[in-house]
C-alpha cells in the first residue's frame, strides 16, 4: 500500500544515490502565464529523467535471491535506463524490452548504462508483454514502470522534496502517462499539504487517465503515435488509478503542436533540453490550460532524453510558426541576371537566403519564366510582410508557400 510513509522511506532510501534537482522560478513563462512558474528540473537527473527515483527504490528492496536471478523491465526508454543504471551499478543483470519505436537515443543509452536490449512490438504494451513472458521463463523480477508501490513510493519523493524546496507552491502541474509519477507526488503532497492543488497533463492522442476517470476504473484505449512517447501509456495502473481518483484535483490535456511549442520555448528561453513527454506540464501552463491565476505553481519537468533529429525537426517547425523561417515561391523572367535582381531586393531587405529550389514545368510557369522557391531566416512576422512588400513594389509575383 502506497502511503505517506513509505513515500518518506523511500525518500531516505534513495537520498545518497539521486540528484537533488533544482527547483528554479523562470521570468518569461511566469510572465507569459500570469502566475509565478518554478520548474523543478528532473530531466538533469543522470540518466535524464525523474524514473530513477522509482527504478532505484525498487532494487534497494530486492532479496539476494532475486539480485542473484536479475530483473527485466519494458519502457520506452526513460525507465529502461533507469533500471540498467542502478542495476548494473549494483552488479545485478538487467534485460530491458522496448518498442521497436522508441528513439535510437535511449536504446543506446539504455545498452550502455549496461543492459540487454530486446526490441519487441510496436508500442509499450506488446513490449510489456514480451517482459513479463520473459520474467516468468528466466525467473526475473519484473520491474513495473509505473504500477508497482515501490515504484510509486520512489517517484512520490518528489512531492516531499519540492515541498522542502518550495514550500510556498500553491500547485503542481504534473506529466501523466500510466500515473506511476503523479499518483506518488500527489499521495505525498496531499498529505502534507492538502490545500496544494494537484494537476495532471496527458497528450490529447492517449489520455488514458482521463479516461479512466470517466469511466471509474481503467480502460484501454486505441494506440496512437505522440512525440510525448514517455507516457504513451493505452491503460491506466491498477495500482495507480485509485490513488489518482483520491488525490489528483484535474486532469488536462496538449496536443503534439502544443507539446512541440513547449520543448522549442524551454530549449529558447530557459535554455533546458526536454523530450515530449517532459513538456506536457509546461505545454499545459503555456497554452492557459491550468484554470489558477497570480499563484506560486511547480512544474515539473520529467526528461529531457530526445532524439535528436526530432528535435531538429520541431526547431524548424517552430521558427515557420513564428515566422522566423519562411519560403515564398516567386515567379520571374528565365534570363541571365534575373535572379541577381531578386537576390539583391531580399538582402536589401535584411533576410537571409537558406535555401532556393528552381522549377521551369510546374506551378502554370509559361515558356521563357522559371518559378523559385525561396527559404529565408527572418526575424519574424513584422520582417516578412516587409518583404513581401519590397516583392511587390519590383513588380514580382509570388505567394507564401505553407
Amino acid at each position: 500500500m502506497v502511503t505517506l510513509k513509505t513515500i518518506r522511506e523511500a525518500a531516505e532510501r534513495i537520498r545518497g544515490s539521486i540528484y537533488l534537482s533544482p527547483f528554479v522560478r523562470s521570468e518569461t513563462v511566469s510572465r507569459m502565464s500570469g502566475n509565478s512558474i518554478f520548474f523543478k528540473l528532473e530531466n538533469l537527473q543522470m540518466t535524464g529523467a525523474y524514473k530513477e527515483r522509482g527504478a532505484l527504490n525498487k532494487i534497494l528492496l530486492l532479496t539476494d535471491d532475486e539480485k542473484r536471478h536479475g530483473v527485466i523491465a519494458a519502457s520506452a526508454g526513460n525507465h529502461a535506463q533507469a533500471v540498467a543504471f542502478h542495476a548494473t551499478k549494483r552488479g545485478i543483470a538487467s534485460l530491458i524490452c522496448m518498442p521497436l519505436t522508441t528513439p535510437l537515443v535511449k536504446i543506446s543509452s539504455t545498452r550502455d548504462f549496461g543492459a540487454e536490449v530486446i526490441l519487441k512490438g510496436a508500442n509499450y504494451d506488446e513490449a510489456c508483454q514480451e517482459a513479463l513472458q520473459r520474467a516468468a521463463e528466466g525467473h526475473l523480477t519484473f520491474i513495473h514502470p509505473f504500477d508497482d508501490e515501490a515504484v510509486i513510493a520512489g517517484q512520490g519523493s518528489l512531492g516531499i522534496e519540492m515541498l522542502e524546496q518550495r514550500p510556498e507552491i500553491d500547485a503542481f502541474v504534473v506529466p501523466v502517462g500510466g500515473g506511476g509519477l503523479i499518483s506518488g507526488v500527489a499521495c505525498a503532497v496531499k498529505e502534507l499539504k492538502p490545500s496544494v492543488r494537484v494537476i495532471g497533463v496527458q497528450t490529447s492522442r492517449l489520455p488514458s487517465m482521463q479516461a479512466a476517470l470517466e469511466h471509474k476504473r481503467p480502460v484501454t484505449i486505441p494506440a496512437k503515435k505522440t512525440i510525448a512517447d514517455g507516457i504513451a501509456v493505452r491503460r491506466a495502473g491498477e495500482i495507480t488509478f485509485p490513488l489518482v481518483q483520491k488525490y489528483v484535483d484535474e486532469i488536462v490535456t496538449v496536443d503534439d503542436e502544443e507539446i512541440a511549442n513547449a520543448i522549442l520555448l524551454m530549449l529558447e528561453k530557459e535554455k533546458t533540453l526536454t523530450e515530449g513527454a517532459g513538456a506536457v506540464a509546461t505545454a499545459a501552463v503555456v497554452q492557459g490550460k491550468i484554470p489558477l491565476s497570480g499563484k506560486n505553481i511547480g512544474v515539473l519537468v520529467g526528461g529531457g532524453n530526445i532524439d535528436v533529429s526530432l528535435l531538429s525537426r520541431i526547431i524548424e517547425r517552430g521558427l515557420v510558426k513564428d515566422g522566423r523561417l519562411v519560403r515564398v515561391r516567386i515567379h520571374l523572367p528565365d534570363h541571365p541576371g534575373a535572379l541577381q535582381r531578386l537576390a539583391t531586393v531580399i538582402a536589401d531587405q535584411k533576410a537571409n537566403i537558406v535555401e532556393t529550389k528552381h522549377d521551369r514545368a510546374y506551378f502554370g510557369v509559361v515558356l521563357g519564366d522559371t518559378v523559385i522557391d525561396i527559404t529565408m531566416e527572418t526575424r519574424g512576422p513584422e520582417h516578412v510582410h516587409e518583404i513581401t512588400k519590397a516583392l511587390d513594389e519590383a513588380g514580382y509575383t509570388h505567394e507564401r508557400v505553407q
